[in-house]
């Protein structure tokens, strides 16, 4: 029986260029990496050195503050350029990948036959310990603390992100076997979040407490869902981990192997024929859209969705987390007379001067113009109509910026993630950058409170 959440704040955001619902495999990328960077509050140590061979599957480097925690090659090939930046930090590992994988054999393993621990082992010495997020900080789940509850989103309700339920056609298998080991690690529920009108087979899953809502975003994004079933307060853990991550763990069960596969949406509205690829962690998404053609050249690139995903060039590589590309035109130019006219061709939840509430269901062009520039925090009420968490998003904001802990322990810093803040950053008129606030406040917390 679902227990349905009903998400009355928010704003659906609705770009041209949505992925088709048809799949392709992506052209073999020729190079792939991994960012240290999207591991936050994190330090490598390296196990592999330049010029050597590995396997698809083995271990590339572990966290330095944890050293049972392992990263692990998407490809097998060779190590060819480790890139360092100020005071030698590592910043990304490539991989020159043979032209077919050779997969590290860890075992096929029965989870309903291992006891919590050796899960836990397991999952760790196999580089799938880094899909398992946690809240409070949003970082890699601390592995020595037992979670009240694990959270799993089956919907994804941001504009041009991928479609789950398309994503995960024919994964049931690989989804079920990676819960039923997820089970074992918690003494709570595991929450799973689906869209009210779903048909997925994420609907028909053991294991779970199954929630339906409705789609309005921010529904999709798991700090939603956990600030109305289970908030976190202090001294409580709950982790989080990504629906199609499940199909990594699963398989690892099922079949001993470590593949890093990703079904990734191609979509914007640069993109001549937006569609989804299947590829790899860490492949370079060039391979993909070149596939796909372009229809402008002046573009911005994003790993991930266009709310919270990282700018890249063609030629980098896909984000560790991410399951979507987005194309989107560069807001490089200036209006002529700017905001002080009439305004049909933009998204405002105000009704002065843009008219898009006239049509709700258009799809619009927006491209990267912030359309003003920064400036200080003005209370206009925006963030609070878009922002469901039972949380006050203003000031919380400002005890970041001012680093006030007391006030944003007590304000519900957390249970909250960038992401979280994505909305309320795409409504801002003071064109603040909320989100990166709210990541620095998290890495303070981090550092001070533990």
């Amino acid at each position: 029986m679902s227990k349905d959440i009903k998400i009355k704040k928010g704003l659906a955001i609705r770009l041209k260029g949505e992925a088709d619902k048809s799949l392709s495999n992506a052209p073999r990328s020729r190079t792939f990496a991994i960012r240290p960077s999207d591991f936050h509050l994190f330090t490598p140590k390296l196990v592999k050195k330049e010029g050597e061979k590995m396997l698809a599957g083995e271990t590339l480097f572990y966290s330095k503050q944890n050293q049972a925690i392992t990263f692990s090659s998407p490809v097998s090939g060779t190590l060819t350029k480790i890139e360092r930046g100020p005071k030698r930090v590592i910043t990304a590992l490539t991989i020159e990948a043979d032209q077919k994988d050779t997969f590290m054999d860890y075992g096929v393993k029965t989870p309903e036959s291992l006891s919590s621990q050796e899960i836990k082992n397991h999952l760790l010495a196999t580089g799938c310990w880094p899909f398992v997020k946690q809240r409070p900080y949003d970082v890699i789940a601390n592995p020595n603390i037992k979670p009240k509850a694990i959270f799993i989103s089956g919907l994804a309700t941001g504009p041009l992100d991928a479609d789950l339920d398309f994503v995960l056609q024919g994964k049931q298998k690989e989804v079920q076997t990676a819960i039923t080991a997820l089970s074992k690690l918690t003494k709570g529920a595991i929450h799973l979040t689906v869209a009210k009108d779903s048909v997925s087979m994420l609907s028909e899953l053991d294991h779970v407490v199954l929630h339906k809502t409705n789609v309005l975003h921010p529904a999709g994004n798991v700090g939603t869902q956990i600030n109305k079933i289970d908030p976190v307060n202090k001294g409580e853990t709950v982790w989080t981990i990504a629906a199609q991550d499940l199909v990594i763990i699963g398989e690892l069960f099922l079949t001993g192997k470590y593949n890093a596969e990703r079904v990734v949406a191609l979509a914007g509205s640069c993109v001549k024929a937006p569609k989804y690829y299947k590829t790899k962690i860490g492949s370079e998404v060039a391979t993909m859209i070149y596939d796909s053609g372009l229809n402008e050249e002046n573009i911005r690139v994003i790993s991930g969705g266009v709310l919270s995903g990282d700018t890249i060039s063609p030629k980098q590589h896909l984000g560790f987390y991410h399951n979507a590309i987005t194309v989107i035109p560069e807001g490089d130019d200036y209006e002529f007379f700017g905001w002080n006219k009439p305004i049909f061709n933009k998204i405002s939840p105000s009704r002065a001067l843009t008219f898009s509430w006239i049509q709700p269901n258009k799809e619009f062009e927006l491209n990267t113009n912030t359309n003003g520039e920064h400036r200080a925090f003005v209370v206009t009420g925006n963030y609070e109509e878009v922002f469901p968490l039972d949380i006050y998003p203003l000031q919380i904001l400002k005890a970041c910026l001012v680093n006030d802990l007391d006030a944003m322990e007590a304000l519900g810093m957390y249970e909250v993630a960038p992401e979280d803040f994505a909305l309320t950053e795409f409504v801002c008129v003071s064109k603040q950058p909320h989100q990166q606030i709210i990541r620095e406040g998290l890495d303070l917390m981090y550092k001070e409170i533990g």
